[in-house]
């Protein structure tokens, strides 16, 4: 049997990449048969918030013609932090060995999935970090937007104690312990800080966490997700966590 290739899965380990959509027609049929070339023991599931532009029913085609493809259709769109707690809870119910995040606008490239499953095998979370080394791994983002997101994980680092280049990075590989360790329940974040909150609750349980450069680029189809009440609630977010911290509520 031939073997397998450099950073993908040992024989038996399967691995999903979630994929929350809300209107994601334009990216959706194209970034799934990406994420599945990577490797053949990666399945992915969109987890679609009811999108009025047809992302589901694609979705729904896709799994139609493949088996490594599933859908989660959830009833309205309820931000991205819940699209991911229902598809972490739909992995841990299944043998998933490794359960990634990822975004479907192309921000996140596949081509950096082998290099996540390399590293998994050092560590319990792999994390892609934008900003590593000093250097920023950043395309097609506005001066405002950037400075926005350094000043936040500077923000996030110095508030919580959490020593991550990129703390509000969203693209990441959990080993299943990780997510079965977490109280689930218990997660409060939706935006952004909802990849702080995560990889805080994981860090404080003593699991080890791994970053690798990764270049992110502006989507370049659909609209951003950003809003001033994701912002606000990153802001407020980071000081509950360091309570949560001090009282051991993690």
């Amino acid at each position: 049997m031939k073997a397998p290739a450099r950073g993908s899965l040992a024989f038996g380990e399967r691995a999903v990449v979630i994929v929350p959509t809300y209107n994601e027609s334009d990216n959706i049929t194209r970034i799934v048969p990406r994420i599945l070339e990577q490797d053949p023991r990666l399945d992915v599931l969109v987890v679609d918030d009811n999108s009025p532009d047809g992302t589901g029913r694609l979705a729904d085609e896709l799994a139609a013609a493949d088996s490594r493809v599933h859908v989660l259709h959830r009833a309205g769109k309820e931000g991205l932090g819940r699209a991911y707690l229902a598809g972490f809870r739909w992995a841990l119910e299944r043998d998933y060995a490794y359960v990634f995040e990822m975004d479907a606008d192309f921000s996140h490239d596949p081509n950096h999935l082998p290099e996540f499953l390399a590293a998994i095998h050092g560590a319990d979370i792999v994390l892609g970090s934008r900003y590593r080394d000093g250097k920023v791994t950043v395309v097609n983002w506005p001066m405002t937007r950037l400075i926005l997101s350094y000043g936040a994980n500077i923000y996030a680092r110095a508030i919580t104690g959490l020593r991550l280049g990129d703390a509000t990075g969203g693209f990441k590989c959990f080993r299943r312990e990780v997510l079965s360790a977490i109280p689930l329940d218990r997660v409060r974040s939706n935006g952004y800080a909802f990849q702080i909150e995560m990889s805080f609750r994981a860090w404080k349980r003593g699991f080890r966490i791994a970053e690798i450069p990764i270049v992110f680029h502006d989507r370049t189809e659909g609209d951003s997700k950003m809003s001033k009440r994701i912002v606000r609630e990153a802001i407020w977010m980071v000081w509950r966590l360091r309570w949560w911290g001090i009282t051991g509520r993690y």
